[in-house]
């Protein structure tokens, strides 16, 4: 049985709390895994979801950034740690997992933006991950359009 819509919301948002103590701390992954653990803050998440992309992020993390990078209006080092940790989580699904529909990743990076980014952060991290939907998941886009 797979995970439902909420147990994987609630990984993504522990997802960008974990990335962004990675990023600002400079912590082992393996070790800001363990105490996610520790606190038993992964009740109710889909924790094969949060232990694959906590792996599987930081291992690919200059592809990710290479990805994205192409379509940010500043640097890389201009954008707060939430952001770019949203935008590696949304970059990641996008190119990785080809299960989630473009759709669905696009409204969850907006959803997270709004909820633990800065004001407006929702609108660059929706331009953003809008592009980078369009160059990897072409023919899925083209496919919903022409449904339409």
């Amino acid at each position: 049985m797979g995970a439902t819509p909420a147990e994987r919301k609630k990984a993504r948002h522990l997802l960008v709390q974990a990335l962004y103590q990675w990023q600002v701390g400079g912590d082992n992954i393996s070790a800001v895994e363990a105490q996610f653990y520790a606190d038993d803050k992964l009740r109710r998440a889909d924790k094969d979801y949060f232990h694959e992309l906590l792996h599987a992020i930081p291992a690919c993390v200059d592809e990710l950034d290479q990805t994205f990078g192409i379509y940010l209006d500043r640097s890389q080092a201009a954008l707060d740690p939430v952001s770019l940790a949203i935008l590696r989580v949304s970059t990641y699904e996008l190119l990785y997992r080809i299960d989630l529909p473009y759709k669905i990743v696009i409204n969850e990076a907006v959803n997270l933006a709004k909820t633990f980014g800065p004001t407006d952060a929702h609108k660059f991290i929706n331009g953003v991950v809008d592009r980078v939907a369009i160059k990897a998941r072409q023919p899925e886009i083209t496919s919903a359009k022409g449904k339409g």
